[in-house]
């Protein structure tokens, strides 16, 4: 068949070609499908769905872990000619009460008709599916399997709403982005492109979540376009050991694999053991989601060079949910690229200028093919080096913020998109300066917050990329607070070293410097810090470690959201 131009006909696409796709738990240790049974359960699952009411049109949440159900839910929400929208599970257990509430309003939003789940998180399910009244409740995936197929498939047009995908939500609450058929494959298709060779020579490893936008675009799309052969492993289990994503790696020969920063830095902080790791076929390790720290990096490729890992691979990347995924991506021929310039004229200026010696900032790359940036400031395009908002255009930008042209209009002007963050362009490439809405501003000077969390990276006994600076008035002053989350008990040196870090890196001098435990500090469903809520709790006193309920309260919780649900269906 011709290249496929929705997702229901990549799916089709993928069922002819000659690859796996794999769910590997532990070393050696993998379940492999091939796409045509992936393309049966999907179809079966579509025509159970139709059964009980699910009509074109309709929106169908998921919120399911890393395993074969997804794509069952997934696919078989598309082939019913309903929406799926991917929500995520209740992976931090010690949230359980603003995971109900955050999902119960993100139900609501879309508005879902049904919810599909599996056996482990119905009963935890069962509280926000009540409390937003889905119509149809919550139902296994795995109850859907043993139906008989519809009798006709959805058949989209490419220009069809195809999926809902809630932004982060780091500087508010997330957002429902619609995406296109159109969206989803060009915008995959334009990433595929940048790889060097031939495609179909390319494979996989993912530990993202596939309900983000790196997982579900940049990994399971990717995979079925390519087409090539993906192993997915569970995020939890990554999180845990991180050795298991480059022992995956390792087995697999994989070319491709995407990650955060902060992925790189748990890497080169706790993967000692280098025995039996081959990292020589990895050609494109993107790094992308948040800030990338070049010592971060730097600290990756020195570590795993050791075992094969060229530095080339390490490519920085730019994109956002509003995209779909992709905006920029660096070279794959060359290490990644850094400017020294002086962090004076960003911040009082907002003007690079070249410095030996300077604050480092990474390039993010050029626009993927397709897509292009500006740098507007007050509706003008500014000139190379001159720090304004960032703003993208191509094929991958999405059709708008679910039923709500209002806000569509805020950041959607004729086809280009305000992204919300600042940056510059050098020499073709983008640098980004800041999320505009987390910008400090202190005397005049804009400080990004990235760059006061970035100069404790590396200090011992500190989680990688888990801290947030933000601005507090002190004595009708506006002063740093700088909150950083640790493995363990920490003393005073570190907090030394910290003020330290920051002061020999920005020269401000924080108000207030705190160590918190792990879990302490607020996130997005991706993992990002949400600064402002870390602000607003640190203010109010009330940041601490997630409670960790015993297995007698999840009993409880997961007993009294099945009898919501029994009760809902009577």
């Amino acid at each position: 068949m011709n290249r496929p131009k929705t997702l229901v006909e990549a799916l089709r696409y993928a069922a002819g070609q000659d690859i796996e796709l794999r769910f590997q738990d532990r070393p050696g240790r993998v379940t492999a499908y091939r796409y045509p049974e992936v393309l049966e359960r999907a179809r079966r699952v579509a025509g159970a769905l139709q059964a009980r009411g699910v009509q074109a049109g309709d929106r169908v949440a998921l919120i399911l872990p890393t395993s074969i159900h997804f794509y069952d839910a997934f696919f078989g929400v598309l082939f019913a000619g309903a929406i799926p929208s991917a929500l995520y599970p209740p992976v931090r257990l010690g949230l359980l009460s603003e995971w109900k509430q955050r999902t119960a309003a993100m139900l609501r939003r879309l508005p879902a008709k049904l919810v599909l789940t599996d056996k482990r998180l119905l009963g935890l399910v069962g509280h926000p599916t009540t409390a937003a009244q889905t119509p149809l409740g919550a139902l296994k995936v795995a109850d859907l399997l043993d139906s008989k197929p519809p009798q006709f498939d959805a058949v989209p047009s490419v220009d069809d709403l195809a999926f809902v995908q809630f932004s982060s939500g780091t500087t508010g609450d997330p957002k429902p982005v619609g995406l296109s058929h159109y969206n989803m494959i060009a915008n995959a298709e334009s990433i595929m492109s940048t790889f060097p060779g031939d495609p179909k020579q390319h494979s996989g490893v993912s530990w993202l979540p596939l309900y983000h936008d790196m997982g579900l675009i940049g990994a399971l799309v990717t995979a079925l376009i390519t087409p090539g052969t993906l192993t997915l492993l569970p995020p939890e289990r990554f999180i845990a050991r991180p050795r298991l994503w480059l022992e995956a790696l390792s087995e697999s020969k994989a070319t491709i694999s995407v990650a955060p920063n902060f992925a790189f830095g748990l890497c080169a902080d706790r993967v000692d053991d280098l025995e039996g790791l081959d990292l020589s076929h990895w050609m494109v390790a993107l790094c992308g989601a948040e800030p990338v720290h070049p010592a971060t990096l730097d600290r990756f490729v020195e570590r795993f060079g050791q075992v094969g890992l060229r530095p080339e691979a390490l490519t920085p990347v730019y994109g956002l949910a509003e995209a779909t995924l992709a905006v920029t991506f660096t070279d794959l021929s060359t290490p990644f690229t850094r400017l020294s310039g002086s962090r004076e004229s960003i911040e009082k200026n907002r003007l690079f200028e070249p410095l030996d010696g300077g604050y480092e900032w990474v390039s993010v790359g050029k626009p993927i093919p397709n897509h292009s940036v500006k740098i507007c400031e007050g509706g003008t395009v500014l000139e190379e080096g001159r720090v304004g908002r960032v703003w993208a255009h191509g094929p991958g930008i999405m059709q708008g913020y679910l039923d709500d042209p209002e806000a569509t209009s805020e950041i959607l002007v004729d086809g280009w998109l305000d992204t919300g963050d600042e940056g510059f362009m050098w020499d073709g490439e983008l640098y980004l300066t800041g999320r505009a809405k987390d910008l400090i501003i202190l005397r005049g000077r804009n400080h990004d917050p990235a760059v006061i969390e970035q100069a404790i990276d590396g200090i011992e006994g500190l989680r990688s990329g888990c801290n947030a600076a933000f601005a507090v008035t002190v004595d009708e002053e506006e002063a740093v607070v700088l909150l950083a989350e640790a493995h363990g008990t920490v003393g005073e040196e570190t907090l030394v070293a910290m003020r330290q870090a920051v002061r020999g890196t920005t020269g401000l001098n924080p108000a207030a410097v705190e160590v918190l435990p792990a879990g302490a500090l607020p996130r997005t469903s991706s993992g990002k810090i949400r600064r402002s809520e870390a602000r607003q709790r640190w203010l109010d006193e009330v940041l601490s470690a997630p409670d960790r309920p015993g297995v007698l309260r999840l009993l409880a919780e997961t007993f009294a959201g099945r009898r919501k649900l029994l009760m809902r269906r009577r």
